[in-house]
């Protein structure tokens, strides 16, 4: 197992006791796997850190409000995809496959773009193959993290480390693309209500073997135009 990948998991899914009671023992993970490197060892601890040292109901509060109230920082992939609605609905179905093909159990709650979730069956993965998927996303995961580095959040943590562990370099024009697009308030409730109603990415069938992974996933990444209203409501956080 990755172990990098697996704690960045559990440091960008909702704050929880256990997280927070279980911080000595992650830093001790880290500080013991000599894969890691020495960046992404301090990078990860110091987020440990962040989250463990709060009350938990503030660490609660700010992980709502960043990641689940700011739709421009959703911690679902294809929020952030360019294209029809359609297409997402499809590339989650093969997300799903993928997942389920080499053996990981996916909660029915949670959406497979989630990324807490992503990282979790990339740790699972061979380096390079994790490596390779983790480029593929890496123009939204390096977009994130810019626009948390604006909220000075030690969250940007999390997506410095995943970039050094892509060891690759991201398509600035769609870094770019991404960063230039308004933000959102996330005090606006009744706004962000209007537009997580507008839109409910379908699930169905029709996902062909030879359709699924990394192919597929990089087309839906590197889609060419977004429509506002194609996205798709998150999935409310759940303590535990």
């Amino acid at each position: 197992m990755n172990l990098s990948l697996k704690i960045t998991s559990l440091l960008l899914s909702y704050p929880s006791k256990e997280l927070q009671e279980g911080a000595s023992e992650l830093k001790q993970a880290l500080q013991e796997d000599s894969s890691v490197s020495p960046v992404v060892r301090k990078l990860l601890v110091d987020l440990i850190d962040h989250i463990s040292e709060q009350d938990l109901y503030d660490a609660q509060e700010t992980y709502v409000i960043l990641f689940d109230r700011t739709r421009t920082l959703s911690l679902h992939l294809f929020e952030h995809v360019h294209g029809e609605s359609r297409d997402r609905g499809q590339a989650m179905v093969d997300l799903m496959a993928m997942y389920e093909g080499n053996g990981l159990e996916v909660d029915a709650k949670e959406l497979p773009d989630y990324l807490p979730l992503f990282l979790e069956y990339l740790s699972t993965r061979p380096l390079a193959e994790a490596q390779e998927m983790l480029e593929q996303t890496l123009h939204i995961l390096v977009a994130l993290g810019k626009r948390l580095e604006k909220r000075d959040t030690l969250y940007v943590n999390a997506f410095k480390a995943l970039e050094e562990i892509a060891a690759a370099q991201p398509d600035q024009a769609l870094v770019q693309e991404m960063v230039d697009q308004p933000e959102d308030d996330p005090t606006d409730l009744d706004a962000l209500d209007r537009i997580w109603e507008e839109e409910v990415v379908a699930f169905g069938g029709g996902a062909g073997e030879a359709d699924c992974g990394p192919d597929r996933l990089q087309r839906q990444m590197r889609a060419a135009s977004r429509k506002p209203d194609d996205v798709a409501r998150p999935s409310a956080p759940q303590e535990g």
